[in-house]
């Protein structure tokens, strides 16, 4: 009697199926381990830009207002509820001239939901006429930006509101619901001292109260305080 000769041992075909079942999940698991590493990576750089982007703009912030340039008949400061301008020098050196700023939030799309806080900049400015205009140019910017203009704004980040406090007579208080303008001589060209006639100039307020609300979809939401007071009343600090 002959032994029956031995068959080729190998899978069969149920077991190739599981076999390719069990790669082709290991496989998926592994894509949506993948996928969900690069989506925190995504959201985790997404939080650190926004971040940065905020404290760069409160550092800007800080130096506009200590950079601000008080004198007879200019418009240092002044918040109208829309936007803060501010007249500042360019650089320490006052030859360069004074540049109008204006921080400003504005709805996107027309809702009232999200909005962006932008920051507006002359070009620099050496004669009083110039200032004046531009002084207007950036209120105008504020409520209705033209095309021109908006090539001068800079986006800053995602904002839900915006208020501003000033702090005069030892308590903060709503700008536009104080006096602070007091009638002063009123100079020609700038830099040149003259008394020819009046005109109101706002007071420099003691200090600036900025509160930000942030929308909830930041990396930092809800209510942002940031003071700043005037450097010859904090010693040289803001």
């Amino acid at each position: 009697m002959q032994p029956h000769p031995s068959r080729n041992k190998g899978f069969t075909l149920i077991e190739l199926l599981i076999a390719l079942s069990v790669m082709a999940l290991m496989a998926i698991l592994s894509w949506r381990s993948l996928d969900g590493m690069a989506r925190a990576q995504t959201q985790t750089q997404q939080h650190t830009n926004e971040v940065l982007s905020l404290q760069t703009a409160l550092v800007q912030w800080g130096a506009d207002l200590d950079a601000m340039v008080q004198g007879p008949g200019l418009n240092a400061i002044e918040w109208d509820g829309r936007a803060l301008r501010i007249t500042r020098h360019v650089s320490a050196a006052q030859a360069d001239g004074l540049v109008v700023v204006a921080w400003a939030r504005r709805d996107i799309g027309g809702t009232g939901g999200a909005g962006q806080w932008l920051r507006w900049q002359s070009p620099p400015l050496r004669e009083r006429s110039a200032l004046q205009e531009t002084w207007q140019q950036a209120a105008q910017w504020a409520q209705n930006p033209g095309d021109e203009t908006k090539k001068r704004e800079v986006s800053i980040t995602p904002l839900a509101q915006w208020q501003i406090y000033f702090y005069r007579g030892d308590a903060w208080s709503n700008p536009l619901s104080s006096d602070g303008r007091l009638t002063t001589p009123l100079s020609q060209p700038l830099g040149t001292p003259g008394t020819d006639t009046t005109a109101p100039t706002p007071v420099v307020p003691d200090g600036v109260r900025l509160v930000l609300t942030l929308p909830t979809e930041h990396a930092l939401q809800g209510l942002l305080t940031r003071d700043w007071v005037r450097p010859t009343l904090a010693g040289g600090k803001s």
